[in-house]
This record gives structure tokens, sequence and C-alpha cells, in this order.
């Protein structure tokens, strides 16, 4: 090994137990960052399905009736026998 080398590696060493510290911070900060997140899109999911089951229970369920004549329908048939 060249010289710079050793003294990097004993740098590294030296300083291994902040480097370790400081990559299990950021790994605790991402995995928290990513609970909040599922918890954002979980929360969201559930206000909107009671948003939307709230909206749909507060309309009227009118049945809307619509009237067809088919007698020319039924004639053109008749002419097909």
């Amino acid at each position: 090994m060249s010289q710079a080398k050793v003294d990097r590696y004993k740098k590294e060493k030296a300083n291994r137990k902040k480097i370790m510290k400081k990559e299990k911070r950021l790994l605790f900060l991402e995995k928290a960052a990513g609970c909040l997140l599922g918890a954002a899109i979980i929360f969201w999911a559930g206000y909107s399905i009671y948003d939307y089951s709230q909206n749909a229970s507060s309309e009227t369920t009118e049945t809307i009736t619509t009237e067809v004549n088919l007698d020319s329908l039924y004639d053109y048939y008749a002419t097909l026998q």
C-alpha cells in the first residue's frame, strides 16, 4: 500500500465510530420519513373514502324514470316475421 492509502485507512479507522453513528442516524431519519409518508398516504386514502361515502349517503336517492315509445320498433319486428 502506498503511504497515502495507509494514512487514509488510519483516518477512516479513527473516525469509524463517528461515521457509523452518522450512517445510523441517516438510516433512522430515512425510515422515519418513509413511515410518515406511508401514514400520510393511508390517512389521505381513508379520508377520501370517508368523504366519498358521506357525500354519497347525503344525496337524495330519487329514481328518475324515462318513458320510451317502442311502437315503431315492435312494428319493425312484426314485419320481419
